[in-house]
């Protein structure tokens, strides 16, 4: 929360005024876009979302002390100590009315953002451990959590929205953060929240399969990640992974420096696995050889992703090395749960095809072949439903046994969403030998736990770092990793 006034005239420029009812000259002390979040004296923004309008609350938010009003259309009722603006587009403004009200935390900030399908908690937490081991004090704005300097803050969402933003970023500069590294999401850059934010450089990291709930076509979905990088100033940087086919579409129209990194192509940040182990990986690059703690292919491009920012930042290859090669994956990310009978147990975020895939067989690669995988697996209710037959015959295909169970159902029927899964086995009926069904997820842990003898690896997929099970609107407290740590040391 920012402690003074801002002027009304001030907030709502570059909005994209269409028309104005009341006194311009009114001091501001809150901006928001929720009515039940309004207080004395705030601007309150009316935003149309997918299932609510916020022009629907204008006068609940009037009724808790609004005295400005940002929308789309002016509304019937007009009080004659409230100020209207009216904008085209209120999404948008909410973000730039965020930065001026905060003052542009942005602008005094080197604000590093990472977009992709996969890897953005990674290379962003990542960049955070490295640039804080290289002496800065820095931020984090990401799916496991906010950091504002090291005080942690929970994190809801990959990209919170507008205002949290903003007030965050104010908050890293009142604490005299020199470098801030953010996950932006295509759901964020869709609707507009990080309007009104200056980037110093962007990353891309990858292009696959998911969000298709929301975002209707694979086209759509790739369109909302370029608009980071159709929307960077021409002083700002660009680093895009050269062996990703989207890799060069994504940074086409962009006015930024373009750097490139790859494994495979001739790169301005080349790299090669030199070798890969459940201890971590062996890797050269830009013909220097590194160790690092983190395991599998997509991770070299997840380091390479890493060290590519840093030079751009300036930083020296030597001291960056030195930093990657002491930073450990983040929580949830290929974290291994030791157990029992020498079981290693493996806990991962991956929620899309292709983060499954990558994880799979990454463990198939490293793995001997004498002993079981063993994968549990569900897929998320109320999202893209097109990911989940996909999703189900990656991991039958790349397990040696799979069981098909919960994630976060949400408010769709459990059972529902595992017969969707179901159906991806119908193009290969051998794979259907290798499932089975147990929908309560603490019960198909304990099964793959039984299951497993003397040197199986049991694969717990889907929520990684999450504390929660959300079913019906509530969430309830669940633990992959505490659940398979207690499981197999019974």
């Amino acid at each position: 929360m920012k402690n003074k006034p801002g002027s009304l005239t001030d907030i709502v420029y570059k909005t994209g005024i269409t028309r104005t009812s009341g006194s311009m000259d009114t001091d501001i002390y809150d901006v928001v876009s929720d009515s039940r979040s309004a207080s004395k004296e705030c601007l309150f923004v009316a935003v149309k979302g997918l299932t609510v309008d916020g022009h629907d609350y204008i006068e609940e938010a009037i009724d808790r002390g609004a005295t400005a009003i940002l929308c789309e259309h002016m509304p019937d009722k007009i009080h004659e100590n409230v100020s209207y603006i009216a904008v085209s587009n209120t999404a948008k403004a909410l973000g730039i009315a965020a930065a001026n009200f905060y003052d542009h935390p942005s602008r005094k900030l080197k604000l590093i953002g990472v977009t992709g399908t996969n890897g953005k908690t990674t290379v962003t937490r990542m960049l955070y451990e490295v640039f804080k081991r290289l002496g800065h004090r820095c931020g984090l704005i990401s799916t496991i959590g906010n950091i504002v300097h090291e005080r942690e803050i929970e994190s809801s969402f990959t990209t919170p929205d507008a205002i949290t933003i903003n007030n965050l970023l104010h908050q890293m500069a009142e604490e005299k953060c020199e470098y801030v590294f953010m996950e932006v999401s295509s759901h964020a850059l869709a609707q507009s929240r990080v309007a009104g934010v200056a980037f110093t450089g962007a990353i891309f990291t990858n292009f696959s399969h998911d969000h298709l709930d929301y975002h209707k076509t694979t086209k759509e979905y790739l369109n909302s990640k370029q608009m980071l990088f159709n929307d960077l100033d021409e002083d700002a940087f660009v680093l895009t992974n050269l062996d990703d086919k989207n890799g060069l579409i994504m940074v086409q129209n962009t006015k930024a420096d373009q750097k490139t990194y790859s494994l495979e192509a001739m790169a301005d940040f080349k790299g090669k696995v030199l070798e890969n182990s459940f201890s971590g990986l062996h890797m050269q690059i830009d013909d220097r050889d590194i160790w690092c703690n983190l395991v599998g292919k997509f991770n070299a491009y997840n380091i390479l992703a890493v060290y590519g920012a840093g030079c751009m930042l300036g930083k020296s290859k030597e001291n960056l090395l030195t930093a990657i090669s002491a930073t450990k994956a983040p929580e949830g990310r290929f974290e291994f749960i030791h157990g029992n009978d020498s079981i290693k147990g493996i806990v991962d975020y991956a929620h899309t095809p292709d983060a499954l895939k990558n994880i799979l067989e990454t463990i198939n690669e490293i793995r001997t072949g004498n002993e079981k995988l063993i994968t549990v697996i569900g897929c998320g209710g109320d999202r893209d439903k097109t990911k989940r037959g996909p999703m189900a015959a990656i991991a039958a295909s790349l397990s040696d046994r799979v069981i098909f169970t919960s994630d976060n159902p949400r408010s769709e029927n459990p059972q529902k969403i595992i017969n969707d899964m179901k159906k991806g086995l119908d193009l290969d009926p051998t794979l259907k030998s290798k499932y089975l069904v147990v929908t309560n997820r603490k019960e198909a842990i304990n099964v793959a736990c039984v299951m497993a003898t003397n040197g199986d690896i049991i694969l717990v997929a889907g929520k990684g770092h999450e504390k929660f099970q959300e079913t019906k609107g509530v969430k309830h407290p669940f633990d992959d990793k505490q659940i398979l740590h207690h499981l197999l040391n019974r």
